[in-house]
């Protein structure tokens, strides 16, 4: 017993002895109140000992989160048991040591509805006590999957800025290289990129801490792009754009159509004789980048950034996927077109997401049935304890008991899954039968 729930126990023994003390003693004597006191501890202390040890054995044992049902199982039986023998021991030293009764008349009369009333509030204070226990622990699991959720949106949020931050410093680079190339081939043509450089770079910084632009936006940038890759490589590669009206207000992620456009001419030789043709259309959902495939041998290893910025990009904000296809004669990549503009991670619930809600809702569930049972187990001794004081003649209490009682069972079946796995098995026999005749 911690040293907190010493002091609970040890408050709660003052208060039920004062009151005893108050309304039942006869004479008002110090040795009658400290008398009162004594037989309130007895039962406070050693019921609250007795249901501590069952309890932190089986939580040791079971957890109220992964085996609910085996702890509810055996915390009823245990609990039931150890209750009866601890308040008829209680019980047996209060009237038979104490108070000097004849033994023989322990389970009978008066002292046998005092076991039976006595045992109930026990059971009572019980099932508080387990339902207070079970709410803790999964308050405690429901806080560590907040807890985990959290690092979750924290390392992908993370990861998230690592990708867009590989946009500035590459695009810039690749654009430095050719306007190098345009130097010495071109002086003019370089003049001029220089300008176009110099407006698309702007989109660039405007653009890469977003996490989706427009269909719209993202064509726009890519055309002004694609003429300045005409300024150098003139009719060695040509552009062709057939985007759907009704796709331009859809969401794309920033500086994807730049990053393809870049891997195609990145990765394929382009000459007068031998064009690349680089289409961008839209279709069924999916904005595409194709190209005729004349692949170049690759002097150095690549950097990988491009297609795989875009597909990692894309993974943390949706869970539609980015699709490459290959064949002798194209290359194309198919990129999703969102029709809601989210935040990183809210379009993709995660494993853990969906645990935790799973959970919240079991919390629920269970908050419901132990209500229930704390009702049951407050509103059904009230009515005996009235039935009886008032008409012991007949036991009309036996109705709402049964009634009751038969409830709270159903509602026992249906929280604990027997219910929900006797549909799933019906569900599943109905299933096979229909593929056997198949």
């Amino acid at each position: 017993m911690t040293k907190k729930n010493f002091i609970t126990t040890a408050w709660i023994t003052l208060i039920v002895g004062t009151f005893l003390f108050l309304i039942y003693s006869g004479e008002k004597t110090i040795q009658n109140y400290f008398f009162y006191l004594l037989v309130a501890g007895l039962y406070s202390f050693t019921i609250a000992f007795g249901n501590g040890v069952v309890n932190d054995y089986l939580n040791s044992r079971f957890s109220w989160v992964e085996e609910t049902r085996k702890r509810t199982a055996y915390g009823v039986v245990t609990t039931v048991i150890v209750n009866i023998i601890l308040v008829l021991g209680c019980n047996y030293v209060n009237y038979i040591v104490f108070q000097k009764r004849d033994s023989a008349e322990f389970f009978q009369g008066d002292l046998a509805f005092s076991n039976w009333f006595t045992i109930n509030i026990a059971l009572l204070i019980s099932a508080i006590l387990h339902a207070k226990g079970f709410i803790d622990e999964w308050k405690k699991a429901t806080r560590k999957e907040v807890v985990e959720q959290k690092l979750i949106a924290k390392s992908a949020n993370a990861q998230f800025e690592s990708l867009k931050n590989q946009l500035d410093p590459h695009f810039l680079f690749n654009s430095l290289n050719v306007l190098s190339a345009l130097i010495d081939e071109n002086p003019n043509q370089a003049q001029r990129f220089t300008s176009s450089m110099s407006k698309i770079y702007r989109y660039v910084l405007e653009q890469k801490d977003k996490e989706l632009v427009t269909v719209e936006e993202e064509i726009e940038f890519a055309k002004t792009y694609c003429n300045l890759l005409k300024t150098r490589f003139e009719d060695s590669v040509s552009f062709a754009f057939n985007v759907d009206q009704n796709s331009l207000k859809s969401y794309v992620v920033p500086l994807s159509l730049q990053l393809l456009l870049e891997n195609c001419i990145k990765h394929n030789f382009a000459t007068s004789s031998k064009p690349l043709n680089i289409k961008i259309f839209s279709e069924n959902g999916f904005l595409f980048i194709e190209n005729n495939l004349q692949q170049r041998e690759q002097v150095k290893e690549s950097a990988g950034i491009g297609i795989s910025n875009i597909v990692q990009r894309y993974s943390l904000l949706t869970r539609q996927n980015v699709f490459i296809e290959k064949s002798d004669s194209f290359f194309r990549v198919k990129i999703p077109m969102l029709t809601t503009k989210t935040t990183a991670m809210e379009t993709q619930p995660s494993k853990e997401s969906v645990a935790y809600r799973r959970a919240a809702r079991r919390v629920e569930e269970l908050k419901g049935f132990y209500s229930n049972l704390i009702s049951y187990c407050l509103v059904i001794p009230a009515l005996i304890f009235i039935n009886i004081y008032t008409s012991p003649q007949y036991y009309w209490f036996i109705w709402p008991m049964i009634g009751w009682g038969f409830g709270l069972s159903m509602h026992a079946l249906k929280t604990f899954g027997v219910g929900k796995n006797w549909e799933e098995k019906q569900i599943q026999k109905i299933l096979n039968k229909q593929h056997s005749k198949k």
